[in-house]
């Protein structure tokens, strides 16, 4: 890691590891998927372990801390813990109250948003141990930053109930040599000041030359190899080993600027600098729209004031520290924060990173993007690094020839329905999409493919760049001017997997049988063939925006539907709503041009500007009511995520066609 620039003496003194044995002395919250049980438990009533009683899986960031409670990013999150889980059980202080210092809780744990205040909300309520039969990578890697333990080991909870120390050696088994000692310092910044005092050491991966999967190689040639001359790359790396990576973007948006800038300020002082600012950027584009949709009981909170602190805590940090701000542009966002990496920013061969899951967008044009939280991006600001496990990958190769029809967003879904994804053997790898079925899709369409790697709980996806690629570039980046130019400029980042690259599993789509998609409500993962869902789903609300569902090619999709049914004088369905929004001012431009503002807007459709909007329920297409069903192109439709309503998830031809017919169908079935 590069050295900062300030001066280092007041925290070069030593850095004492937490204690080598712990104990959780409060109580055991059982998350039994059973309402009554939960509720039991917070009035008082501590509850025998059942092994056989099943568990709430798939627990999403969303529901341990909904976005509203997001405004905050002090202590008071801990007021706010697991107020959004499914069947309204826990409430305000529910969880502070209790007195519970241990969570329970089955498969997939933290799954969604890479926001860190879901376990930093968890633990300033009390709590310092989740066990679950399986962490998702981002949320256990925030745990790990703040000091929260996780562990899948349920022989735990007796022992705990017997008031036994715990050895912490057990909450480090199998984990890389970072993050055993992050977790034995008891955060990220109390090991980074280890390191600056030379109490621990990083051993930089320098194995022979192997066979590598896309994602080693670009690893591979950002490890910092020497943090006093910033010399980077290395022969290979292989699954398991960790290190630090030099990032080539650092972006962070208005949900999180401000809790990142605490923990920087808090950290290193007032006078600390983001290092290389042309390198970080930030985004307003969150809750753009909020005000529009904050429920009355929310703004009688005071929510609608603080949320728009938030933004004025971020403009002033660019501000002061020289950082690019996408803002607001009197019309809504400049841009979604991914629209505009893919668009603007990202090249092949980069880390790109930021403080949101779906980062991994990027691995669209062939660089290793992933999200964190805010304590690894106030770290990355000062150092312009950030540590990794390199992780394992999965080869997904698509075959065949699609069907008219069939689009990225339902090849997506057939993905996130294979029993490897929802079974959570693809937690923390990273997904390498290939085949004669990737090289045939646009970049808008491969970006919906790595878009949605996070909801498979992988660390990323990536695409390997290709003359796809570089012919996209050439046409949307101010330089070079031509794809020769390009590749030489990227010289060496350009990569490809080599032939006999391993891979911890392979998975396959045969394009020629694929119908259209959609997953049903709770949760991405559940996937279904459109003409299986058997009885006529009615619908209310058709939202088509978001990142995933807010791209040029998007529009494009969404108006060949629309344009056919403008020619035979149908308009949106009664009693329905569409909206059509778009993911950057630059998409709008080119729907504009392309006379598709007039089109949409002739059938019934309210077209509204960029921001990630109703996707976070932050924006118009939110659902109002719990018995409102919503067909929608964007990426996860965990509950709550996007209104109290049911969410189905499809692409951009069945939003628009279900939009038109009044429920869920296909535009060939219209």
């Amino acid at each position: 890691m590069t050295e900062p620039s300030t001066s280092t003496a007041g925290r070069r003194a030593r850095v004492a590891p937490r204690s080598a044995r712990v104990r959780f002395a409060g109580r055991i919250l059982f998350l039994y998927d059973d309402a009554e049980a939960i509720r039991a438990q917070i009035e008082g009533h501590d509850l025998a372990w059942d092994p056989e009683r099943p568990l709430i899986d798939n627990i999403s960031t969303d529901e341990i801390t909904p976005g509203w409670v997001c405004f905050h990013f002090d202590d008071t999150l801990g007021e706010y813990a697991l107020v959004g889980l499914r069947g309204g059980t826990i409430g305000h202080r529910d969880l502070q109250r209790g007195g519970f210092s241990v969570i329970v809780a089955g498969r997939s744990k933290g799954c969604g948003s890479s926001r860190e205040q879901a376990p930093f909300a968890e633990m300033a309520a009390g709590i310092g141990l989740v066990v679950a039969r399986s962490v998702e990578k981002i949320y256990a890697q925030n745990a790990q930053n703040i000091g929260l333990l996780t562990s899948s080991d349920f022989g735990l909870i007796d022992r705990i109930r017997r008031g036994e120390d715990i050895p912490l050696a057990e909450f480090t088994q199998g984990l890389d040599v970072l993050s055993r000692d992050i977790v034995r310092y008891g955060g990220l910044f109390s090991y980074n000041r280890a390191r600056l005092s030379a109490e621990v050491s990083v051993e930089t991966p320098s194995g022979a030359a192997r066979p590598m999967t896309l994602s080693e190689k670009v690893i591979a040639g950002a490890v910092v190899r020497d943090a006093a001359t910033g010399a980077l790359g290395v022969t290979s790396v292989s699954p398991g080993e960790s290190c630090f990576v030099r990032t080539g973007i650092r972006f962070s948006h208005d949900y999180t600027t401000a809790m990142s800038e605490a923990i920087f300020v808090r950290a290193l002082g007032p006078d600390a600098r983001v290092a290389d600012q042309q390198s970080t950027f930030a985004f307003r584009d969150h809750l753009t729209f909020l005000g529009q949709v904050m429920p009355d009981a929310h703004r009688k909170m005071g929510l609608l004031e603080k949320a728009g602190a938030l933004a004025t805590v971020q403009q002033a940090f660019c501000e002061r520290q020289g950082v690019r701000l996408y803002g607001e542009t009197g019309q809504g966002s400049e841009a979604i924060c991914h629209n505009a990496v893919l668009e603007d920013l990202a090249m092949p061969g980069d880390i790109v990173l930021g403080t949101d899951s779906h980062t991994c967008t990027a691995g669209a044009v062939g660089a290793f993007a992933f999200g964190v939280g805010s304590t690894d991006m106030a770290n990355a600001w000062l150092t312009r690094d950030v540590r990794v496990r390199v992780p394992e990958t999965v080869r997904v190769e698509l075959r065949g020839r699609r069907r008219a029809g069939v689009v990225a967003k339902d090849v997506m879904l057939a993905v996130l329905a294979l029993d490897y994804i929802r079974e959570g053997r693809a937690i923390g790898q990273v997904l390498e999409f290939g085949g004669p079925g990737v090289s045939g899709l646009s970049m808008d369409e491969r970006a919906t493919l790595t878009n949605m790697a996070v909801e498979a709980g992988a660390f990323t996806g990536i695409v390997e760049a290709d003359e796809t690629t570089l012919a996209w570039l050439v046409a949307n980046r101010p330089a070079p001017r031509d794809v020769d130019s390009l590749r030489v400029t990227l010289g060496d980042r350009l990569v490809r997997p080599d032939a006999d690259a391993c891979y911890v599993a392979r998975l396959e789509i045969d394009l020629d049988t694929l119908e259209p998609m959609v997953a049903t409500p709770g949760d991405p993962r559940n996937g279904v063939p459109i003409s299986q869902l058997g009885e006529r789903v009615k619908i209310d609300i058709a939202y088509g925006g978001s990142c995933t569902g807010g791209k040029r090619t998007d529009m494009d999709m969404y108006a060949s539907v629309i344009g056919q049914a403008a020619r035979d004088g149908r308009r949106v369905a009664e009693g329905v709503e569409l909206y059509i929004q778009f993911g950057s001012q630059k998409i709008k431009a080119y729907a504009g041009a392309r006379g598709y503002l007039d089109l949409f807007r002739e059938v019934g459709a309210q077209v509204i500007d960029p921001s990630c909007g109703a996707c976070i329920a932050a924006g118009p297409g939110v659902s109002r009511a719990p018995d409102q069903v919503t067909v929608s192109a964007i990426n996860r439709n965990f509950p709550g995520r996007s209104g109290p309503g049911k969410v189905y998830l499809a692409s951009p031809l069945v939003v628009a066609a279900s939009a038109i017919a009044g429920y869920l169908i296909h535009p060939d079935d219209m």
